[in-house]
Formats: structure tokens, C-alpha cells, sequence
């Protein structure tokens, strides 16, 4: 590992929903929700330490008025059958809770450089009624099985609105090929704190098994990493293979000052070995709606593996 790397503390300052994948040109690429909510950047680097200080380049911005025009959310950087996407949130600001996935896509070689066009929102399935009918967000994707598969934080309305995990395979990088299945919804105290949450999903495989992390509770300094895990070969359609950790894998820890960890996602460094990068804040006392301050912070965590083949998230 890089001995130049200091973990569990800043290490891109005011950069929220972290996300950072490792190419096979040699790079790694790094993006996150921007603190106004404007537009969507990335950055890269040869070590995963050089992003820290990368230069930073938009390469969309929002739309003046009408769809994704605000509240441009937890892009993804993927590469999928020899073209970029990018896969990301976005409302209207006349309706700015009225959020949606949408994508673009780069045919370019270099996605710092080259062209970025919109494949407009991600599609759900012919025989699906339901997906993205409400606040929609968080989108991430994955492979197993030969199969991609899309999941999405959504919020259902049982009086006051809940967000869910949903899960469905991909029919194409901004379609999907069947009816979304609902994977997680907050049904323990920790996920239940300020707001019912599930949100912020991403896949990290390991001895045969896929592990979904998750973001649970509100955006403050209760929010915290939640677990699901299912063997690589079962059906990820259904929900019985999928088994939930009753308790959080990662939550504050005042004595490090580290508040409200969490949309995390995983990365490995020059070595291989397995990174995860996260956010979370400094301080206790947030200044205004928790949503808008920008004082969350991209951080990285060495992933240990137990004996069982769990992983382990600790700060030390």
C-alpha cells in the first residue's frame, strides 16, 4: 500500500458521494457530487494518493430549466462494453425533489476529454409499471453471472415516503431487462434515524460472494454503512438469496472524528489491495440542512477480510 496515503481522514476536501474506479488505461478516476449540485467533474491519476490534488475537470453541466437542472447527484463512472457512462441523479428546479437516473455516455477513448451526450433517463423494463415513479437516486452497477445488474435507491410513499433497494439485470447500459425487485428497505432502528433510508448501494466481490453495501438514516451524523450478501452464483433476483447484517458495518466515531460515514464505494490500490472510499464528516455541529453543507469529505479505508470471508470496516 501507499505509505504516502493517510486513511480515515480528509483526503479530497467538500467532495460528497465519492466514487473512484480504477481503468485499464493505468488511471484512476474520481468523481463525486459537487457541493452546488451544478454539474458533474472528474479527475485522475496514475496512484490513488495523486487524486487528492488531480486537476479537476466538468465535463457536464446541468440544464438551465426543466430535467437536470438541479440537485445533480452520485455520478458513476463505468465503462461497459467499450464505452463510458456516467450514471447520476437529477431533479427539475421547479420540482426539486422530483429526482430521476439519468446517463451519459462518452464513445471516446479519454472520458476527460471527450464527448459527453445524453441517453436522456434509464429506461425500465417493458413489464415494469413501477421504477422511477418517485425520488429515484444512487444508481450503481454490476456484473456476476455473466448477467449486469442496475441498483437504485427509490422512495415508496406509505404515508411518509420510505427509500428502498431495488435491483434488476440490464437489457443496456440505460435499460433495464426486468421488473425491479426490492432488495432492502429500513427496518432497523439505525436505518430509521431523521428519515427512513436505504440509499447509496455498491458491490464488492469476494470468495465467491457479492457484498452490497449501503447507506442508511439521515444525511447527519447518524448515518452509517449497512451490509447484504449473496453467493456470486444464486439468483440476485431473489430476495431470499440475499442475507441482511442486523447491525451497522460502519458508523461515527467521535474519538477519531469521523461523523456520518457513508455512499461509499471500492477501489484497489496500486498494490491490489482492496480500498474503500467513502465520505463522511469533521464536526458535530452542521450549519444549516445537513443536505446543503458542503463539509462532507471523501476519505479511504483499508478493507480487511475476516476469516469467514466477511469484510472487515474498521478505522484502525
Amino acid at each position: 500500500m501507499d505509505k504516502n496515503i493517510r486513511y480515515n481522514e480528509p483526503w479530497i476536501l467538500q467532495r460528497a458521494d465519492p466514487y473512484v474506479c480504477r481503468h485499464t488505461d493505468g488511471f484512476y478516476y474520481f468523481t463525486a457530487s459537487l457541493p452546488e449540485y451544478d454539474g458533474i467533474a472528474l479527475r485522475r491519476s496514475r496512484t490513488l494518493q495523486g487524486l487528492s490534488d488531480a486537476e479537476e475537470i466538468r465535463i457536464w453541466n446541468r440544464h438551465e430549466s426543466g430535467i437536470m437542472s438541479f440537485h445533480i447527484w452520485a455520478p458513476e463512472l463505468h465503462f461497459l462494453d467499450g464505452k463510458w457512462y456516467i450514471y447520476f441523479a437529477g431533479s427539475d428546479k421547479d420540482d426539486i425533489w422530483a429526482l430521476r437516473p439519468y446517463v451519459l455516455e462518452c464513445a471516446d477513448s479519454d472520458p476527460m476529454t471527450g464527448d459527453w451526450t445524453e441517453k436522456g433517463m434509464i429506461q425500465r423494463a417493458d413489464d415494469d409499471p413501477f421504477s422511477f415513479t418517485d425520488f429515484s437516486l444512487d444508481a450503481t452497477v454490476f456484473e456476476a453471472g455473466g448477467e449486469r445488474y442496475y441498483v437504485w435507491a427509490e422512495k415508496v410513499s406509505v404515508g411518509k415516503k420510505i427509500s428502498n433497494l431495488y435491483i434488476a439485470k440490464m437489457e443496456s447500459p440505460w435499460k433495464l431487462k426486468t421488473a425491479q425487485v426490492l432488495l432492502s428497505t429500513p427496518c432497523y432502528d439505525w436505518e430509521r434515524i431523521g428519515f427512513w433510508v436505504n440509499e447509496g448501494p455498491f458491490a464488492i466481490r469476494h470468495g465467491g460472494k457479492i457484498f452490497l453495501t449501503y447507506s442508511a438514516s439521515e444525511t447527519g451524523i447518524d448515518y452509517c454503512v449497512g451490509l447484504l450478501s449473496a453467493d456470486e452464483n444464486a439468483d440476485l433476483l431473489d430476495p431470499n438469496s440475499w442475507t441482511k447484517k442486523r447491525t451497522p458495518v460502519l458508523r461515527s466515531d467521535a474519538s477519531r472524528r469521523i461523523y456520518g460515514p457513508g455512499h461509499n464505494c471500492f477501489t484497489t490500490d496500486e498494490d491490489g489491495n482492496d480500498i474503500m472510499v467513502y465520505h463522511a464528516r469533521t464536526e458535530t455541529k452542521i450549519e444549516g440542512d445537513p443536505l446543503y453543507n458542503p463539509n462532507r469529505h471523501a476519505m479511504l479505508m483499508k478493507v480487511r477480510w475476516n476469516e469467514d470471508g466477511t469484510p472487515l470496516f474498521s478505522y484502525e
